[in-house]
C-alpha cells in the first residue's frame, strides 16, 4: 500500500487543485489588459507605433454651436472646438496625412470661415472625400486640401451665399395689426418681418451677400487654380447643385472615387507603405463630444480606475 495516499490523520490525501486559480488570473490580467488598451486608445485616438491616417468626419450642418451629447444624441462640435481638434493633429507626429469625410449641405458663414483655416494651417498633406453631399460651406472648406475624391452620384457645388427673410406686413395689415417700432437709425429694424424691405435695405443686405460671394469665388480659384475648367465654373456660379462627375468636369474635384480610393491617397501622399487599403492604420480624429451617458464607455472606465485608485491611496 502506497503511504503518499494517505495523510498523517490516516484520512485520504484530497488535494485542491490549483487550475481555477490559474483560470481566475488569466482573466483577471486579461481585464487589466483590455481597460490599459481602452484608455491608451481615448488618449491617443490612433496606433500607439507606426504612423496613420488621421481620419476626421465632418457631418451635418456646419454651425459654430456645439450640441452635447447623451443617451440619446451623439451631439456634435461647433466649428471652433472642430477647428481646435484639427489644428492639434500638427503636433502629432504619428499622423502622417488627414483625411476629410465630409458629408453636409453647408452651414453659417462664420462656421465655414473657421473650419477652413483650421484645415489650411495643416502642414501635413490632406485629402477630402466627398460621400453624400459636400455642397456650399462643405465645398469651401475642402478647397484647401491637396486632393478632393467625390462619390460619383454625391452632390457637391452649390457655390454661392443665401440670406432668408419674411415679410408678413400685407398680412398683418389685414389682421389689423400695427407694428410700433422705437429705433434709433432708419435701418436698425432692417429684416423686420412686420414690413416690406425698403430698397436701401434690400441694396445694403446685397451687397453684403455680393462680398461674401465674391469671397467664396476667390477662394476657390485661389486653391484649385489651373484645375478648374473657367467656362463650367463661370456656369456653376450661379449656385447649382453638381454631381461628382459633373464637379470632375468643372475642376471642382480631382477624382471620383470611393472611400478606399481617399484613403489610399491619404495614405500615398503621407508617404505611408502597404500592400492593400487593409494595411492603412487609421486613426479616428474624435469629432463630437464624449458621452455622458448612464451607460458610456468611457465613464465606465474612469470609474473602474478611480476605485483602483483609491484602493491604492496611502492612507
Amino acid at each position: 500500500m502506497d503511504a503518499n495516499s494517505y495523510s498523517r490523520t490516516g484520512g485520504k490525501k484530497t488535494g485542491k487543485s490549483r487550475l481555477p486559480l490559474f483560470i481566475l488570473g488569466f482573466f483577471g490580467i486579461g481585464f487589466l489588459l483590455l481597460i490599459v488598451l481602452a484608455v491608451a486608445s481615448l488618449a491617443f485616438e490612433g496606433p500607439l507605433v507606426g504612423k496613420c491616417v488621421g481620419v476626421v468626419e465632418i457631418e451635418g450642418e456646419i454651425t459654430t454651436e456645439s450640441v452635447a451629447s447623451s443617451m440619446f444624441s451623439d451631439g456634435s462640435y461647433g466649428s471652433y472646438e472642430l477647428g481646435q481638434r484639427i489644428s492639434a493633429l500638427n503636433s502629432r507626429d504619428e499622423v502622417a496625412s488627414v483625411l476629410f469625410v465630409i458629408n453636409s449641405p453647408g452651414g453659417s458663414v462664420v462656421a465655414g470661415d473657421e473650419l477652413y483655416r483650421a484645415i489650411d494651417s495643416l502642414n501635413k498633406p490632406r485629402v477630402s472625400y466627398f460621400r453624400e453631399t459636400a455642397a456650399s460651406a462643405a465645398y469651401y472648406i475642402a478647397t484647401p486640401t491637396d486632393y478632393i475624391i467625390s462619390e460619383p452620384n454625391a452632390l457637391t457645388g452649390s457655390i454661392g451665399v443665401v440670406m432668408y427673410g419674411y415679410s408678413f406686413g400685407e398680412l398683418a395689415k389685414r389682421l389689423g395689426i400695427e407694428d410700433v417700432v422705437i429705433k434709433s437709425g432708419e435701418m436698425k429694424d432692417i429684416g423686420n418681418p412686420m414690413r416690406n424691405m425698403t430698397e436701401g435695405e434690400r441694396a445694403l443686405l446685397q451687397g453684403a451677400v455680393n462680398e461674401i460671394f465674391e469671397n467664396f469665388k476667390d477662394t476657390v480659384r485661389e486653391n484649385r487654380g489651373s484645375k478648374l475648367n473657367y467656362a463650367l465654373f463661370a456656369e456653376a456660379l450661379d449656385g447649382r447643385v453638381l454631381t461628382g462627375r459633373m464637379a470632375l468636369d468643372t475642376g471642382l474635384v480631382d477624382e471620383v472615387g470611393s472611400r478606399q480610393d481617399a484613403i489610399i491617397k491619404a495614405a500615398e501622399l503621407g508617404g505611408i507603405e502597404y500592400e492593400s487599403v487593409e494595411d492603412i492604420e487609421l486613426c479616428e480624429i474624435r469629432t463630437k463630444p464624449e458621452a455622458a451617458g448612464l451607460f458610456d464607455m468611457g465613464t465606465m472606465i474612469g470609474g473602474v480606475l478611480g476605485s483602483a485608485g483609491e484602493m491604492l491611496k496611502v492612507k
